[in-house]
């Protein structure tokens, strides 16, 4: 059981990487629309300031996979309040899985 539990949670952190990576290759394609590149920078430091906050400089990668669990509660709120500019809302998945990318960087467990 508890061997099952550790695959569950392996496979959780590798599917999220995936996913933030994918959107940080997302973000980087953006470089073309400099306006538009800068805004979207500007949206991922507003989340990777509130990851600062709640997860801490020390953490592991599992504590980041917890947290993104609730990103959907926080993560909009940290744009809007921050770096809102037209169209933002159709943004928000890119940038916070973005800066989740970024962020993943400094887990203690972190393995390129």
């Amino acid at each position: 059981m508890l061997y099952a539990k550790l695959i569950s949670r392996a496979v959780s952190v590798a599917t999220a990487r995936v996913d933030w990576e994918r959107a940080f290759e997302g973000l980087e394609a953006q470089k073309h629309d400099r306006r538009r590149y800068l805004r979207l920078l500007a949206a991922v430091d507003a989340v990777t300031q509130e990851l600062r906050v709640r997860v801490g400089q020390t953490f592991t990668l599992q504590q980041l996979v917890d947290c993104y669990a609730t990103v959907e509660r926080w993560g909009r709120d940290a744009v809007a309040e921050h770096a809102a500019y037209d169209g933002w809302p159709r943004d928000v998945v890119l940038v916070v899985d973005a800066a989740f990318h970024a962020y993943a960087r400094g887990a203690l467990d972190f393995e390129p």
